[in-house]
């Protein structure tokens, strides 16, 4: 029986939590566990079984047969829209209700921003949430991005102005070291590079200068972070290749078909892809593009995850949410199935992938003893439909409840 306090509360701190009778998926190659327990204390997952004894006074979770898997991972979000980009201003109960409508509903208990407004923002809003005063995901932020010289997006253009944010764009590979250098050391996590930035000048995407991604990457290589890249073009990939980059945020439907060849090329050198299907659907369709339009668009970007999947490479899930305002994850399970991952592929671009990716394997991606308590409750088992990773019931981020859902059971 779930607590009256998950009804009146948007937190439960961190305590002593056991979900029961729950269909454990410790990690995404492992079999599950049936009629199982997850207990937690002060943060941690401390037993995992059929035989653990809760101890009197726990917070109890009823998952009444369903499902549990470790919390999941957003591996692109940009927190731009307000209240996220004043973060330093708004109040708690702001900032939770937006973070919970765009992550913790939707079972995200880390996730990776990679590019935001003002600099410094994102780490002020994880300072609040770390600090206890915003319950919320943790947080892992490149700052600002790089954009190419005279090479602003054309599709973000007028939201920088409106908050007069300070040029992104670098010119020389100096420069950029010299930016790259300091944001890493204010924290940021990583470096984020538009080596194909799409403007309006009629030029159609302006490339980044090869020297200046080296540059930047090095720095973060150096810092032992890693590099995303926004490559829009396949001469985009092979700066992105050039340079060392370690993740694609996006695959490259306007560019045609990945071939066998490049998806290997990939995956040898250790590039890893975050597929945002869906966010090809919504872009078309903002064009008033014909629905057969729209499907072959967005038919090309599943072709590349297919080839890339297949190749063996590491998939790493998001959905550009903050840039998008489509929160529903539903039809970016969809695609990603028919692009031929199973659920356990796509389980793995959720949990362990990134946690490995990014160095909290350690910390992150699977339930067991001595793990982080980031944890969900599925209303439904995955293994019977992928689109079951969005019918999120809990979502638990560090031993304490962020989202009970509004629909839950008593």
């Amino acid at each position: 029986m779930v607590l009256p306090l998950l009804l009146l509360a948007g937190v439960v701190r961190a305590g002593d939590l056991a979900i029961v009778n729950a269909r454990i998926y410790p990690s995404p190659d492992a079999e599950p566990i049936t009629d199982g327990t997850v207990l937690v204390r002060d943060g941690r997952i401390v037993q995992v079984g059929t035989a653990v004894e809760v101890p009197d006074g726990a917070m109890v979770i009823d998952a009444g047969g369903d499902t549990v898997t470790a919390g999941f991972w957003n591996s692109h979000v940009h927190p731009l829209p307000l209240p996220l980009r004043e973060a330093a201003t708004r109040s708690p109960a702001e900032l939770e209700f937006a973070l919970r409508q765009m992550f913790a509903r939707w079972g995200f208990t880390t996730v990776f921003d990679i590019a935001s407004f003002p600099s410094g923002n994102t780490a002020t809003l994880r300072g609040r949430i770390n600090a206890g005063e915003v319950a919320g995901p943790s947080l892992l932020t490149v700052d600002m991005p790089f954009f190419p010289a005279d090479g602003t997006p054309s599709y973000v253009k007028d939201l920088l102005d409106s908050m007069t944010a300070p040029s992104a764009e670098v010119a020389t590979a100096d420069e950029a070291r010299e930016r790259a250098r300091r944001q890493l050391a204010d924290g940021a996590d990583g470096v984020k590079l538009f080596i194909g930035a799409i403007v309006d000048d009629g030029t159609g995407v302006r490339l980044m200068d090869l020297e200046i991604v080296r540059a930047v990457v090095e720095e973060a290589h150096r810092a032992g972070k890693p590099a995303f890249a926004h490559p829009t073009t396949l001469e985009g990939i092979e700066i992105a290749l050039a340079g060392g980059v370690d993740v694609l945020a996006h695959p490259t439907p306007a560019s045609g078909a990945w071939s066998a060849e490049l998806a290997r090329r990939l995956v040898e050198e250790g590039v890893a892809l975050t597929p945002t299907l869906e966010l090809f659907e919504i872009e078309v369709r903002k064009e008033n593009a014909p629905e057969a339009v729209v499907e072959r668009i967005a038919g090309i970007a599943q072709q590349q995850l297919r080839v890339f999947h297949e190749a063996g490479g590491q998939v790493l899930f998001g959905t550009d949410i903050g840039y998008s305002d489509q929160a529903d994850t539903r039809r970016e399970f969809e695609r990603m199935a028919g692009a031929g991952m199973d659920w356990r592929a796509i389980l793995a671009s959720l949990t362990t992938a990134p946690a490995r990716r990014f160095g909290q394997d350690s910390r992150k991606g699977r339930i067991e003893a001595g793990m982080d308590a980031d944890l969900v409750v599925l209303g439904s088992d995955p293994a019977d439909d992928p689109q079951a990773f969005s019918g999120v019931r809990y979502t638990v981020r560090g031993g304490e409840v962020i989202h009970p859902a509004p629909w839950h059971r008593p």
